[in-house]
């Protein structure tokens, strides 16, 4: 099974893309003869090649009754090719040609339970009781598919492959506008890599595709029902986006992840991972013209798609009003609020960024006011959240002692007041910059780190954003943060959600003091899943990938490592001691 790609993995490589224009990264880009772009970085020195391909389609590419889809490709795009992944290549597809039969009588059944439920004859379509007898029987003998495809599977092949080649980090991530595959090679395995990336996308086999939807499924009950504020957040999330297909979660809802079809499958891999929604991305030790050379002979023979993917056409509807929800939950007091604002590479978004900046980490406005002068919260952030289609603007605090969310409330609105007010000094905004400006070496760190950036740039539109973003954010003024404030932070165009602590639930754990919503709430999927973990040798593996924090890795995060290293501890000693 793939390793999850941690979001806060995610969130500190974005990071180092904020850069300053001292210096760019010299990008080839090129275009295949299928439409495929291709962008290189040559890095000689380091033996090794950091390769990856974004897909540029996310949830919010999906339509209600598929959603969750784009994330369940991310999980298909591993299951193999004809040559991968099974031992009996004919066996397996008539087996899978006979599970699509059963599925489809299936499906059958499942609409006339619809009906059942809408009369009010069944209560729960999720409970396994409900269900029909027919259905019981066609269940019944598509497990025994399922088992028949079990023989002859050869479990994660491709990612043995890759291993035994030496390559390392293979993994993929899908967020609300694009999906990104990557790994690293050793330098001389080039050739080795355009041939695995390319069958997986000229000649995929979606087998185990049922199997796969319950694993998704059984990660959204991690993520978002097992978690205190998980189902809430997505609420509140939903509540905010009205029209937007932001409004749903990249995991998609829970009636629809077991509801897609192979079918439907195959149609969205059509029309989204044509080549001319794709791009290959290399950081690494190589020579470009044999890299696009190689790139023409393997990824040029997959057909350029019939049409090209389709925009996102739906956009927001202007929020005339306040929206307020308010959630008793298993946690600590605290308050989340959320601004409309602008996407990815609007002239606004950098004084935005600027700003979050200026409100956040432990020398910024909020934890100063909040967290040490007033004494109201442990922890306190702000975050531009830049979207391909549309943003937003978050602001969290968690309370301390007996304060309340709406203490806390009112004390964010006095530090926005303030800024639109007054001017930021010109010596804390350039403190700002100079926190840009460091991350302009980091962002060089090693060809990993580049690779990510010009994904997720070139998922969002534009992998320019990685050389001339820094210019930008050094263009910023107070002026413009002061403009920006006026026009974004209004009441009318904010929700805002409010968390007091259910009757009678338990105190938190003191080990999660201080860390964000989103920190703890990485901190408790994790916990969740190192349950399900009974392997100490699979753990002490693990245990071992934290043994040293990364050089430019900072005190965030490595207090969230030393959290997941004593979490893991804990687990080994809980399965030592039941032995």
């Amino acid at each position: 099974m793939m390793k999850r790609f941690s979001i806060f993995c995610i969130a500190a490589l974005l990071a180092t893309g904020l850069n300053t224009q001292a210096q760019q990264v010299p990008v080839v880009e090129k275009e295949l003869s299928n439409g495929m772009t291709l962008l290189m970085l040559q890095r000689k020195g380091e033996p090794s090649i950091s390769g990856g391909w974004v897909a540029k389609v996310g949830s919010s590419n999906e339509r209600p009754g598929i959603t969750g889809i784009a994330h369940l490709f991310e999980h298909m795009m591993f299951k193999g090719t004809p040559t991968l992944g099974t031992k009996d290549y004919e066996k397996d597809q008539k087996i899978i040609a006979e599970q699509e039969r059963v599925r489809d009588l299936m499906r059958q059944e499942e609409a006339g339970m619809r009906q059942l439920w809408r009369e009010g004859k069944i209560d729960d379509l999720r409970n396994p009781e409900n269900a029909t007898p027919r259905y019981k029987e066609l269940e019944a003998e598509f497990k025994k598919l399922i088992e028949q495809q079990r023989e002859i599977l050869v479990k994660n092949e491709f990612d043995k492959v890759y291993t035994a080649a030496g390559a390392s980090g293979m993994n993929a991530f899908t967020t609300s506008d694009l999906t990104g595959y990557f790994i690293t090679v050793p330098s001389n395995r080039l050739e080795f890599w355009m041939w695995m990336e390319s069958e997986r996308l000229y000649r995929p086999v979606f087998r185990e595709f049922y199997a796969e939807r319950d694993v998704v499924f059984e990660e959204r009950r991690m993520r978002t029902e097992a978690t205190p504020l998980g189902q809430y957040e997505e609420q509140f999330e939903s509540m905010f986006w009205v029209s937007h297909p932001y409004n749903w979660p990249v995991i998609g809802w829970p009636s629809d992840i077991p509801a897609i079809s192979k079918a439907q499958a195959d149609e969205f891999y059509g029309k989204f991972y044509a080549p001319q929604n794709i791009t290959l991305v290399l950081v690494g030790d190589f020579d470009p013209k044999d890299a696009e050379s190689m790139a023409e002979k393997y990824f040029g023979r997959i057909a350029k798609g019939k049409q090209d993917a389709p925009d996102v056409i739906t956009l927001e509807l202007e929020q005339k009003i306040e929206k307020r929800m308010n959630a008793e939950v298993e946690a600590n007091p605290q308050v989340s609020i959320l601004w409309h604002s602008v996407p990815f590479r609007h002239p606004d978004s950098y004084p935005l960024e600027v700003l979050a900046e200026v409100l956040s980490s432990r020398t910024g406005r909020l934890y100063k006011s909040l967290v040490i002068e007033k004494q109201l919260a442990t922890s306190a952030s702000a975050r531009q959240d830049q979207r391909k289609w549309a943003g937003a603007f978050n602001i969290k605090a968690e309370a301390k002692g007996d304060v309340t969310p709406a203490q806390l409330e009112e004390a964010i609105y006095e530090e926005l007041e303030k800024l639109k007010e007054e001017l930021v000094p010109d010596r804390e905004i350039q403190k700002v910059k100079n926190n840009f400006a460091a991350y302009e070496y980091r962002k060089l760190a090693n060809n990993f780190s580049i690779m990510i950036q010009l994904i997720f740039y070139e998922g969002l539109g534009d992998w320019n954003e990685i050389n001339d973003g820094g210019s930008r954010y050094q263009a910023v003024t107070s002026e413009d943060i002061q403009r920006v404030v006026k026009k974004y932070f209004t009441k009318e165009t904010r929700a805002v959600a409010t968390y007091t602590r259910k009757a009678g639930a338990k105190e938190e754990d003191p080990a999660l003091a201080g860390l964000s919503a989103e920190q703890k709430s990485v901190v408790r999927m994790i916990s969740s899943k190192l349950k399900a973990e009974t392997s100490i040798e699979n753990l002490q593996k693990t245990l071992a990938q934290f043994a040293k924090p990364p050089a430019n890795a900072g005190e965030e995060d490595k207090q969230m490592m030393k959290i997941y290293k004593s979490l893991i501890q804990k687990r080994i000693e809980e399965l030592k001691s039941n032995n």
